[in-house]
């Protein structure tokens, strides 16, 4: 059959497979030449995707134990995040880091070491996971921690599946108060007013921008930085407060057609831009807005991703060092103004430090862009790779579907250890992807 991942770029053909029981999986793990997880197929690219074995995940789906008084809850990799949230957060726990989406499975989480609006404070879903069990080339099932196989741990934890299968984990949730988000907009008329609020934010538990990437002059990188905070009860008007994690239903809405090629052009994207800038910019006091709402915004528009045509899209996603981050996205976003190839689904972020083998952040700032494909854009998209190695900046894997392994090579020394770790331990011969075979890993 015909696979691509969330932005349908490339599509590829692939042999996938669904096992039933943890039996089942062994034995294609035993016998299959090479394999490769995938979860619910929202990493945006190739990299779940095995020519000859795709493993779909999504049957391993029980969630297994929860000790209230510690938050941990051990579910199946093929638990969705989504799942997770309905079935605790009317208990009062909520996820203690999570990514733009809550249609990825735990597994998915995990094997890119999934971040969201509170790297800078809580660091990356590693931050929250106790243990896993990964079933290594051999069909064996080894359980490994911080603690216990260290080495293991730290790899698969962004390691993309490459490391082996992710089978269960033991991860802990937050206690929260109610099912809102205390939300405040700030509007900044540039990137260094941008990067001000973010640095002044510093306390607050969730930041993240939006920016308009077609600003030129003095309104290069103007954004609307949303920071938030778990409301209380007391937060909560008299009728909100009497069932404090009800959140009335939202009508779905959905992008039943592939939109035409035309549609996303510099003229609609920079209208759509000036327009939503505005509009953010008139509500600047702090609202109460609903959890999903404020995680998952697109996940409310069911097949957004065929707004970029039946071609798919391109996301470009670095992280910049702390002390290049302003040269380097400056230099990113006057690259894209120039060329006129905006998106309108452009993300910002400060993250905080971090230590790990091969996850994506560190300490400084993520810019993420959407681009529909076409050669125009595939070829801006390599010079924005160049001006980030040339800033120190790095590339996020769960989001790539055309880099190079030279230009990964050039961005993270650390690919080189990742390859040498796995061909240490056997992995790279059975646990392959179309993005690790491209990237030489």
């Amino acid at each position: 059959m015909k696979l691509a991942g969330w932005g349908r770029y490339p599509v590829l053909e692939a042999r996938k497979l669904a096992p039933r029981s943890v039996e089942a999986l062994r034995q294609l793990v035993v016998s299959e030449p090479s394999l490769i997880a995938r979860g619910n197929g929202r990493a945006y690219g190739d990299s779940a995707i095995n020519s000859s074995a795709t493993i779909q995940m999504r049957h391993l789906n029980r969630m297994i134990a929860f000790d209230p008084a510690s938050g941990q809850l051990v579910a199946e990799a093929g638990v969705l995040l989504g799942d997770i949230i309905a079935a605790f957060l009317p208990r009062g726990w909520f996820p203690m880091v999570t990514p733009g989406t809550k249609f990825v499975t735990l597994g998915g989480a995990i094997a890119a070491d999934v971040h969201g609006k509170n790297h800078h404070l809580d660091g990356s879903f590693r931050c929250c996971v106790d243990w896993i069990d990964v079933m290594g080339p051999d069909g064996e099932t080894r359980r490994c921690s911080l603690e216990d196989d260290a080495p293991l741990f730290d790899h698969t934890l962004g390691g993309m599946g490459l490391t082996g299968i992710i089978l269960r984990a033991g991860i802990r949730l937050s206690k929260v108060e109610t099912a809102w988000i205390r939300q405040t907009t700030i509007a900044t008329p540039n990137l260094k007013a941008a990067m001000n609020a973010f640095e002044a934010a510093q306390d607050a538990t969730y930041s993240v921008a939006w920016i308009d990437c077609l600003g030129t002059g003095g309104n290069l990188g103007r954004s609307l930085v949303m920071l938030g905070e778990h409301a209380i009860r007391a937060d909560l008007s008299p009728r909100q407060a009497q069932a404090p994690f009800a959140i009335k239903p939202k009508r779905k809405l959905s992008v039943p057609i592939d939109f035409p090629a035309f549609a996303l052009n510099s003229f609609t994207v920079r209208a759509f831009n000036a327009l939503y800038y505005w509009a953010g910019a008139r509500k600047t006091d702090t609202q109460l807005v609903d959890w999903d709402s404020y995680f998952y915004p697109l996940d409310a528009i069911l097949g957004w991703n065929r707004i970029y045509g039946r071609k798919g899209f391109a996301q470009f996603q670095c992280a910049l060092p702390l002390e290049q981050s302003e040269p380097g996205l400056t230099a990113l976003l006057s690259e894209i103004a120039n060329t006129g190839s905006g998106s309108f689904l452009a993300v910002l972020k400060r993250f905080g430090k971090q230590d790990s083998a091969f996850s994506f952040p560190m300490e400084g700032y993520t810019l993420a862009l959407d681009f529909p494909v076409t050669p125009k854009t595939l070829a801006l998209l390599d010079r924005l790779d160049q001006i980030t190695i040339a800033h120190g900046g790095r590339f996020y894997l769960a989001k790539d579907s055309r880099m190079t392994s030279a230009t990964l090579r050039a961005s993270d020394t650390r690919a080189a250890e990742f390859q040498a770790h796995r061909d240490g331990q056997g992995f790279t011969s059975r646990f392959r992807s179309a993005q690790s075979e491209r990237l030489a890993l």
